[in-house]
């Protein structure tokens, strides 16, 4: 049985800006690919697979399953031809993709290793393998298209600059346009080939214009003030490097030979603007998430400031230029730890809690952290890792069946345990006391300083946070596993303060929690739970000593954060710790902020 044809590009509609940028890295592939953020429904993976045929009829079209192992993106030992004495390399996809397309549907939820090892093999064209005896290099040139939806998390900044083109999109708001996107796609549903008939003729006018601006793409000249101009945007938006500079040039150099002309004016450097450095800004990762709206208001502005500005004077020549200072470093702009140095970025708009009782408050955070080593894993993610190596097997270990048969192999029998390559974040799990009892002593003020300092340190290190809060007669979920920092972030500083301490139904809420979290993202993760509480409660049946044990059993690490100040001391805190074969701790405070 054939396959059904893919939905023409020239079909799309109210996608206008991720077809062009698909356009664009299709005629100028030294571009660097492009990153399609969006939400569910918005055509993302349609677009890529309706591109490939315009690729080529030799173009491979390679998707890069969320489950790959290492092994299987560049290639290993051919275990069938070793197996028959032959020692040969099966090639990996990323080299399969040689000469198509790499498609990569939920890029942001790939290992880092994973990202890093094709992101490097879409810059150089090539991939080199060093596995299991063998030593290759294979040609890797594909173009590179990830698609991923922000809500189930971002890719790391140096990931993010990785990609030529960004592209954020929404579905379209405009009620015609939605009515033509369902008619259009029915109509494919029901007979996709009468409906990639219907497009034929538009297809092979675009393939047409495809193939004469690859031809023509070489030859568009780049003036001295359009270059300017470039150069002037990146300044102003300060991006990192000259990666952006590099890239907004060539895609305007891409859409001049879309467009047919010779060389590049303002508006395709104003659209290649839009497309290369909209994902290179810099912006708090805890802020809520820019929209996705088809201009962004700063790229807009250093692009008029670009225009009024007035050319810059000629360099001096070079015997006359002063030598730059002996210590030219400046400190970080921010850093993730309040007591290193350094200014904070600005807050994001604070949140407006809407219908609180008048006995809630919401405090403002108040600068304090948690202690490095009470965020620090203790034992390796269950599972979900690719096998990069093996060593020999002690005891009931772990067999890796590969690296096992390939030692047995080189005459060195015996079993092999695998070694985890590609690390992966952690579960952080806050439970967080919001009693009544919190208010005193700024405690929740601390509190909600230190919860924005372990969420910058997640972010950086990727790791997932939920966020589960306990006062009054229960327990809820603020933030489940895997929802973006951003809404974490807001969480936490939403906090309201009052009510009694149901702290084991909060404990209880948290473990329940844990356990359910084995599967997606969540799934290998190590898991470390954070109790933060003042402990100002009664247990006289051992119901909270029950349910932190049950929370030490559901994590990997449990950490009791003790908040209890002043003379008259209850210690429950303490005791549960000790009860549960916890880890205590208490907040680290700056002294300005004592």
């Amino acid at each position: 049985m054939s396959r059904a044809p893919a939905f023409p590009l020239s079909a799309i509609v109210g996608q206008e800006d991720l077809v062009e940028a698909l356009l664009v890295c299709a005629v100028h592939p030294v571009v660097g690919g492009v990153l399609v953020r969006g939400e569910r429904g918005t055509a993302k993976s349609t677009a890529v697979r309706a591109l490939a045929p315009m690729l080529g009829s030799d173009a491979p079209l390679v998707e890069l399953p969320l489950g790959a192992t290492l092994d299987r993106l560049v290639g290993a030992l051919d275990v069938r031809a070793a197996l028959g004495g032959e020692h040969r390399l099966e090639a990996g996809l990323l080299a399969r993709a040689d000469g198509g397309l790499l498609y990569v549907d939920e890029v942001n939820l790939l290992g880092d290793h994973l990202v890093d090892a094709l992101l490097d093999a879409a810059a150089a064209g090539e991939v080199t393998v060093e596995r299991d005896g063998v030593s290759a290099v294979q040609d890797a040139r594909f173009l590179l298209v990830g698609t991923m939806n922000p809500e189930e998390g971002e890719l790391r900044p140096q990931l993010l600059d990785r990609f030529g083109l960004g592209v954020q999109i929404t579905g379209p708001r405009d009620v015609a346009t939605r009515v033509e996107i369902v008619r259009r796609r029915m109509a494919y549903d029901n007979d996709p080939i009468a409906f990639a008939a219907m497009w034929a003729d538009a297809e092979a006018a675009l393939a047409t214009r495809l193939a004469s601006s690859r031809a023509r793409v070489a030859g568009v000249r780049l003036g001295d003030r359009e270059l300017q101009r470039i150069a002037a945007v990146c300044a102003q938006l300060d991006l990192d490097g000259i990666r952006g500079d590099l890239v907004c040039a060539q895609a305007a150099c891409a859409l001049a030979a879309l467009d047919g002309d010779d060389a590049v004016q303002d508006t395709h450097v104003d659209r290649a603007a839009h497309l290369a450095l909209r994902h290179r800004l810099r912006r708090d990762p805890l802020a809520p998430p820019p929209d996705g709206g088809d201009r962004d208001p700063a790229i807009d502005e250093a692009l008029a400031e670009a225009d009024d500005a007035p050319p810059p004077p000629a360099p001096p020549p070079r015997a006359e230029r002063d030598p730059a200072p002996a210590s030219a470093s400046e400190p970080p702009a921010w850093s993730p730890d309040p007591d290193l140095g350094g200014t904070p970025p600005p807050p994001p708009a604070p949140f407006e809690p809407q219908g609180l009782p008048p006995h809630l408050t919401t405090p403002a955070p108040v600068p304090s952290r948690l202690p490095e080593a009470a965020l620090r894993p203790i034992r390796r993610p269950r599972g979900g890792l690719a096998v990069v190596d093996g060593r020999p097997a002690h005891g009931d270990d772990e067999i890796a069946a590969l690296p096992t048969l390939l030692a047995a192999l080189r005459g060195d029998p015996g079993p092999r345990t695998p070694v985890h390559g590609g690390g992966r974040g952690a579960l952080l799990c806050l439970i967080v006391d919001t009693s009544g009892s919190m208010a005193a002593h700024r405690r929740l003020a601390r509190v909600k300083g230190a919860l924005e300092v372990a969420l910058r340190r997640a972010y950086a290190r990727r790791d997932l946070v939920a966020v589960v809060a306990f006062s009054g007669e229960g327990a809820r979920t603020l933030v489940a596993p895997g929802d973006p920092l951003e809404c974490a972030a807001g969480a936490t500083r939403e906090l309201p303060v009052g009510g009694r301490t149901p702290l084991a139904a909060g404990l209880d809420h948290a473990a329940a929690l844990l356990r359910a979290a084995d599967h997606g993202r969540a799934a290998g993760r190590t898991r470390i739970a954070v109790l933060l509480t003042d402990g100002r409660a009664a247990d006289p049946d051992g119901h909270a000593r029950r349910a932190l044990a049950g929370v030490v059993a559901a994590a990997d690490r449990t950490v009791v954060v003790d908040l209890e100040e002043g003379r008259a001391r209850l210690g429950l805190a303490s005791a549960l710790a000790d009860a549960a074969g916890a880890d205590l701790t208490r907040l680290v405070i700056p002294e300005r902020a004592a």
